[in-house]
């Protein structure tokens, strides 16, 4: 059997001072999963036997060895940058030496209004209002699945997301030919929420142990989650049968389907649809400032990729070639 699978009480202190300090569950998993990994490099040795110099012998082998993206091994450094703090208290040092993978500056892959349109006639129920979403109002695939009841405002055509990328909140733009949709799709929801009320449940998971501090919110109606899971299922930590949100890879996989049923070559996933969002305000002229606000993002820096996608269209600048053939 894998050592690394059987239980440890050290694994299990690194998921306590996870949940203590409210980080989400994935970043539990992908956490968890990378002390794993460190431990199974260095041959099962104890973390707190070890310091800066197995981190970086092992930080180096993702990128010399593994060629992980510069993103995946940020990562894995974060990771153990925090068991070591947070779990062993034993800092890390200075460490100097890791062979850092080599950043890649990408464009996004941008899509336009028509491929968009297309793209969008390929989905149906919950799955099209979601992508509808996320490129009318920016989101990214797990904002847009975690939104509840409470985070729309019909009347100031206002979306509130809560808790985003970075635990920051922040208020979007709700699409105004979506109201009517919402409005419809909520009165369904609110029907599949009564029948699990009759049946028992209905009560869907709170964040920060809101569900002790207020124990009958979980099933009030503006707790609920917009985009429903279609059946129940038990929740991991609590192993409690609730209704949770659509699951974001089946919304992954259907955006994949919905690209190639279009016709459509570019790379595309969800996380286009928020690109295309970003390029499509700034064509028709609203100032960075502004889109930066509604993306949600920390440093002008990054929206302004957009402003690159923009300036290296194909009417950017005019190719000497133009005059040249004869034919």
């Amino acid at each position: 059997m894998d050592k690394s699978r059987q239980s440890s009480p050290f694994i299990s202190s690194v998921r306590d001072a996870i949940r203590l300090r409210h980080y989400s569950k994935r970043t539990e998993s992908s956490y968890v999963d990378w002390v794993k990994r460190f431990i199974r490099f260095n041959d099962y040795k104890h973390p707190k036997d070890m310091a800066e110099a197995e981190v970086v012998r092992f930080l180096s082998h993702l990128s010399l060895n593994r060629n992980v993206a510069p993103s995946t091994q940020n990562q894995a450094l974060n990771a153990l940058v925090f068991v070591y703090k947070a779990v062993l208290d034993k800092p890390l040092q200075q460490i100097p030496g890791i062979v850092r993978a080599k950043k890649k500056q990408k464009l996004p892959v941008v899509l336009t209004q028509d491929e968009i349109r297309r793209i969008l006639n390929q989905l149906e129920g919950p799955y099209w209002l979601a992508a509808c979403l996320m490129y009318g109002s920016g989101l990214r695939l797990m904002e847009c699945l975690r939104l509840r009841v409470m985070h729309l405002d019909f009347d100031h055509r206002a979306l509130y997301v809560i808790n985003g990328k970075g635990a920051k909140d922040r208020v979007v733009t709700l699409p105004d030919d979506l109201i009517s949709p919402l409005k419809t799709h909520l009165e369904q929801v609110n029907i599949t929420h009564q029948r699990d009320l009759e049946m028992g449940f209905g009560a869907v998971y709170l964040p920060y142990a809101l569900e002790r501090k207020y124990p009958n919110a979980a099933t009030e109606w503006g707790w609920q989650y917009i985009f429903p899971a279609n059946s129940r299922s038990y929740d991991k930590r609590g192993g409690i049968e609730r209704r949770h949100h659509l699951y974001e890879q089946t919304m992954q996989r259907l955006m994949k389907q919905a690209v190639r049923a279009a016709n459509i070559q570019k790379p595309a996933s969800c996380h286009t649809l928020r690109h295309s969002f970003a390029t499509h305000l700034l064509e028709r002229g609203m100032d960075i400032r502004t889109v930066q606000e509604q993306l949600g993002h920390k440093d002008i820096r990054t929206t302004q990729i957009y402003t690159h996608v923009l300036n290296r269209g194909g009417n950017a600048v005019v190719s000497p070639l133009n005059g040249v053939l004869d034919r």
